[in-house]
């Protein structure tokens, strides 16, 4: 897989806590094409997929799981994100280095300007880190 720093969410981040991605993605505003009444609705997850990683990059331990959630908002701040995709909970046992979250695309109804990834943690890790982004591409063999 290709990852690019314009779209990288985290990068080694480490989660011990509940937190948000070291970084967000700006899709850019909504535009209006010549001619039309109004802005166009932006859905970067509709049409054709776009390929997105979440991996564990260091095992993760004490805590219990992991939880991702992809949000978007129209504000930098999110201060009022929508989740638009949710992986399950992830227990400790399967946080090793390697493990890929089962979201891998940018899911429809990604309508937001802004997108980030929210890591919702049960227990304290002491150690565990994600590098997470869009893709060119995700590798498939395992």
């Amino acid at each position: 897989m290709l990852l690019d720093n314009q779209a990288l969410l985290s990068d080694q981040q480490g989660i011990t806590i509940t937190a948000v991605s070291e970084n967000f993605i700006n899709l850019g505003a909504p535009g209006v094409p010549p001619h039309a009444p109004g802005p166009v609705k932006q859905d970067i997850g509709g049409g054709n997929h776009i390929p997105l990683l979440i991996q564990v990059t260091e095992n993760f331990a004490g805590g219990t799981s992991l939880q991702v959630n992809v949000e978007m908002d129209d504000s930098d701040t999110f201060g009022s994100a929508r989740i638009v995709a949710a992986s399950p909970v992830i227990p400790l046992a399967e946080l090793i280095a390697g493990k890929v979250f089962p979201i891998t695309v940018i899911p429809q109804g990604s309508d937001g300007q802004y997108m980030r990834l929210n890591y919702t943690v049960v227990g304290t890790h002491t150690a565990g880190k994600i590098t997470a982004g869009v893709t060119a591409g995700n590798q498939t063999n395992g």
